[in-house]
């Protein structure tokens, strides 16, 4: 493994452990020996609460290719990036032999709360098609309650323009993920959806609300918090299930392509506030706000 020289921090093979005062809330695989077919990618996974409850699932039965928390795209210059089915207009999801992968390049920082890392997107054959700089950064912010941020910057690495589509840009009426994603865990009950825009599936889903909050049991009760850290993200749409599975996204684009031009570059500024407990609408406002202004 590489090492950047600075704080040493807890290491399992192809993985980073990430702590918040002491206790371990997140496992960083920044290496994954995964089949073609997932798309692999690098994914935080297990991620969790500061009592030890899990909010993530990684390569459950029904999705295998869902990844904890992890940026992934269905579709970039034509390739799947997501894993999984490719939705092909006109026709549906279909298996192609059309999957990319997310590479390591090289480590910028890591310590026990922060990382930073170069990855190429490329292609089957290996060609890049967008390079990024990611970081990632894990903070205190209640006695119940700490904040992941995760920062990104994908930048065109061919000599062309580069689509970036959803499944709703071909077709999929609602399907306008791509971005930032959460897999939530399979296992959980009473799940509850809130947002500023109304409460569930159907009314979060595709909006541009300030926070998204899903709350569920399992081993334990937690609320997990997603906020837009910048204007720019925003203007992003939620991507947002409960009912087959549990899963929010904040999207690149939605039903409209969005091309990068040679050389050119977005950047995504995301807050996930991970807590303990069954949160109200006002509590998790609360955290969402008290996270972004800790930035």
């Amino acid at each position: 493994m590489e090492h950047s020289g600075t704080t040493t921090v807890a290491e399992r093979p192809e993985a980073l452990l990430l702590q918040v005062d002491g206790r371990e809330v997140a496992s960083y695989v920044w290496r994954s020996r995964l089949p073609a077919s997932t798309a692999p990618r690098p994914f935080l996974h297990p991620v969790r609460t500061l009592a030890g409850t899990v909010v993530t699932d990684a390569r459950p039965h029904s999705h295998t290719h869902q990844l904890g928390i992890s940026i992934a795209a269905p579709d970039i210059g034509g390739r799947n990036f997501w894993g999984g089915r490719t939705f092909v207009a006109g026709h549906g999801p279909a298996w192609l032999d059309d999957h990319g992968a997310q590479r390591h390049r090289r480590w910028l920082r890591h310590t026990e709360s922060e990382l930073a890392h170069t990855l190429n997107w490329v292609d089957r054959d290996g060609a890049a098609l967008l390079r990024e700089r990611r970081s990632i950064a894990c903070d205190p912010l209640s006695a119940e309650a700490w904040t992941l941020t995760v920062q990104t910057r994908l930048q065109n690495a061919t000599d062309g323009p580069l689509q970036i589509r959803s499944p709703a840009a071909l077709g999929r009426v609602g399907a306008g993920y791509g971005g930032f994603f959460w897999r939530g865990p399979s296992r959980a009950e009473r799940v509850r959806v809130l947002s500023p825009a109304g409460g569930g599936e159907r009314a979060v889903n595709g909006t541009t609300a300030e926070w998204v909050a899903v709350s569920g049991a399992g081993e334990g009760e937690w609320t997990v918090v997603f906020a837009p850290a910048d204007a720019t993200t925003a203007a992003d749409r939620w991507f947002v299930r409960s009912r087959d599975y549990l899963g929010v996204g904040s999207s690149l684009t939605w039903d409209r392509p969005l091309v990068l031009e040679p050389g050119g570059a977005i950047e995504r500024h995301i807050l996930a506030v991970v807590a303990d407990g069954t949160l109200s609408e006002r509590a998790a406002g609360e955290l969402a706000a008290a996270a972004r202004s800790q930035r």
